[in-house]
Formats: structure tokens, sequence, C-alpha cells
């Protein structure tokens, strides 16, 4: 007896049609890895990254995988100065130190948008956060390269304000190494027309030297990232009279023996 005629026409089928290797393949997920890949393309290729930018390509998954990839690094290097305290600082220190490069940028990117189309820049605002985003991008992995050096230096030497010090000494190198590429980045930009009148360079030259003094004082009050011996766990300490620049002069005067 021969099988009904609908069973035939479906053997036939999917036994003529030899089924695709390919689809057995289980395709791996890529998951957050694309978020890193930006980053890479932009440390392996910056000019075809500012290209990309200037062309308007993808800014917005862009902007998230930045954003997501340097809060990473941020927290690695967070983690390592809060483990000088231990315990609850590290978790606290994790988080504060992405959020206290995010919220500068908040601050300080809204002044060199409206300043800078006010004297004929052609730029839209999420070239301007994404051209920012690159700069504290790179910080992040400058700063998760020196994280085997903090942690050297943490395992190996017992001494708050040398290793408050170092951390300062290895943050302002690479700030200024992110804020120096972005500067020729919105130079590069900007074409070479871009920057003809001489008072909107003086104005992306100011802005530059707002970013670091707010950067430095909202490290002052997001403070403590480096947990004092002794001192119980504090998210924010609460006196909030003095400046950045002050304590590190009394840090290098204590570590000297100079009251």
């Amino acid at each position: 007896c021969s099988p009904p005629q609908y069973l035939s026409s479906f053997i036939q089928t999917h036994t003529q049609t030899p089924m695709n290797q390919d689809s057995l393949k289980v395709r791996p997920k890529r998951g957050n890895l694309n978020h890193f890949s930006v980053l890479i393309s932009l440390l392996r290729d910056r000019r075809t990254f500012l290209e990309e930018v200037r062309g308007e390509t993808k800014l917005e998954s862009k902007i998230v995988s930045l954003l997501f990839s340097s809060s990473f690094f941020f927290s690695v290097y967070g983690a390592i100065i809060g483990a000088y305290g231990g315990g609850l600082q590290i978790i606290s220190s994790a988080i504060k130190l992405p959020a206290l490069y995010l919220i500068t940028l908040i601050i300080c990117v809204p002044t060199l948008y409206f300043f800078d189309i006010l004297f004929g820049s052609k730029l839209s605002f999420k070239q301007y956060i994404t051209m920012s985003l690159t700069s504290v991008s790179v910080i992040s992995v400058l700063l998760f390269s020196f994280a085997p050096v903090a942690l050297y230096f943490l395992i190996s030497v017992k001494g708050y304000n040398f290793f408050l010090l170092l951390n300062v000494l290895v943050m302002a190198l690479t700030g200024c190494v992110g804020v120096r590429l972005f500067y020729k980045g919105m130079v590069d930009m900007a074409g070479p027309d871009g920057f003809e009148h001489k008072l909107r360079l003086r104005l992306l030259r100011g802005w530059v030297f707002l970013y670091g003094l707010v950067g430095s004082q909202l490290g002052w009050t997001l403070r403590p990232f480096v947990g004092a011996e002794g001192e119980p766990f504090q998210i924010f300490r609460p006196e909030i009279d003095g400046n950045f620049y002050a304590q590190v002069i009394r840090s290098i005067g204590s570590m000297l023996g100079i009251n």
C-alpha cells in the first residue's frame, strides 16, 4: 500500500533539498562585544572614525557603545582605587568614577555646543556628544591600562597620601591626552575653513580649560574615591568646603612631612 499523497510530497521535498550546513551552526551572540568593537575601531583608525562622525553615520549606536565601554573601564579602575579603603568603598568608587566623567560632560557640553553654533558651527548636537564621548572613552582605556600599576602600588605601598597623589597624577595625565585628542578631533571635524574665526578657536581652548576645572572640582565634591584607613565608610564627605587643588597641596605637604 502506498503512502497518502500529501505524505509523499512532504518526503520528496525534504529528501531532495539537503539541509544547509550553515543553518546547523550555532551563531555566536555578539552581545556587548559590539560596544567594545566601536571603541577598538576608534583607537585603531581615528581618521575613519571621525569621517563617520562627520557624515553622521550610526551616531546613536556609537554613543551607546562608547558610553557602555567607557563606563566599564572606569568602573574597573574605580574599583581598584576604592580597594584601598576596602569593603563598600570598592563598589562606591566603581560607580562614582564613571559618574564623575559623564556628569562633567553633561555640565560642559551644552556650553560648547551653544557658543560654537553662535560662531558658525554646522555640527549637530549628536556629533558634539559623540566627539566628547570619544575623548572620555580614550581616557577610560588609558586609565584601564594603568590599572596594573595602581594595583601594584596598592599592594606594595601603604601610604594614603602617596596612593592618592599617584592616582591624581594618572588621571591628570590621561585627561590631558584625552582632551588633546578631542581638541584635534574638533579642529579636523570643522575642516580647514571651520576655525577661520579666531574667537571660535579661543572658545574651544577655553572650553578645554573649563572641562578640566569642572571635572577636578566635581571630583572633590564626589569624594572619597580612595577611602582613608581607620575612617568609616562614606558615600560622600559631608564637608563641601575647600577645593581640589588645595587638597592636592596639603597631600604633598603631608607626604613630605611639611605641616
